[in-house]
This record gives C-alpha cells, structure tokens and sequence, in this order.
C-alpha cells in the first residue's frame, strides 16, 4: 500500500480488526520511509449498484456521498459517528438486497430521509430542505407541519 503522504510504496500492517459486523477490515499501517501513520479498509467488493440521476444519467453508487449529506444535515446535532454510519450501513445494505442494478435517485433520497426522521428531526428537515429543494418558508412550514402530525399520530 502507497504512503498517502510520502508516496514510498513500502508500508507496513501494525494492528488490524474486523468492522461492520466482520465485514470489512480496517487497518492500521506505518510507513517504513517518513514513519507516518494511516489507516485503509478492505472490504468484499459487491456488486455494483447504478443510480439514475433526476436528469436521466448514470453513475456508480456512492457510500461516501450519503455518508457526506447525511453527516452536513446532523451537523452540530447530537448524533455520534457510529449512528450516522450504522444508518448509511442500513441504506447499503438494504439496497444490495435489492439486488437491482439500478436504483432511481430519488429512491435513495427517500431512504436516506426516513432513516433521517427515526434518528434526528432536525437532520431529517435540513436534508428534506435541501433534497426537496424547498423554496420559501411555507415549505419548510408545510414539512414540520407534516412530521409533527405523523408524529401525533404515532402517540
């Protein structure tokens, strides 16, 4: 494995441990030129999942780009790392079990959105407000209105 800071192709394993239930491995490394420090993941390669973007093209699903909207909507909200990256684990997995090749974005969206609302309302709003693109306050209005009834509901 390539030294991300010093680019010497020697580097060495120091610790490694199963993650995400013995699905993945992280491990930790060193670098045997500069001795920094670095941690990779290795993980079964699944099959790939293309999403149909709102404008028709297509491109490779992207862990990482849920990770990122849901991790900006929880910013500042008292959400750990480890619920955010369970929820992004239960999107994954629920969409490898699809087994689909291709999965409208908008179908993500929603996933992502109702996992949101069970989490942090506050979240589930700052993504809805970016996801659906709301355009004035009555929107946002209109969407609380709606979780608070939902939520009545559930009582």
């Amino acid at each position: 494995m390539k030294c991300p800071f010093c680019d010497n192709q020697d580097t060495k394993v120091i610790d490694s441990r199963p993650i995400e239930e013995g699905k993945a491995i992280r491990r930790r490394r060193e670098c045997e030129e500069c001795g920094k420090r670095f941690t990779t993941y290795e993980k079964v390669e699944s099959n790939i999942i293309m999403v149909v973007k709102k404008d028709g093209s297509r491109e490779a699903f992207d862990r990482d780009k849920v990770l990122s909207g849901i991790v900006k909507a929880c910013e500042k909200r008292p959400v750990s790392m480890a619920e955010i990256e369970k929820v992004v684990n239960e999107i994954e997995r629920g969409l490898n079990n699809m087994m689909e090749k291709e999965v409208k974005s908008t179908f993500i969206g929603e996933l992502v959105m109702e996992q949101l609302k069970n989490l942090d309302e506050v979240a589930y709003v700052r993504f809805a407000s970016v996801y659906r693109q709301f355009t004035d306050v009555n929107t946002f209005i209109k969407e609380i209105e709606e979780l608070m009834g939902n939520k009545s509901k559930e009582k």
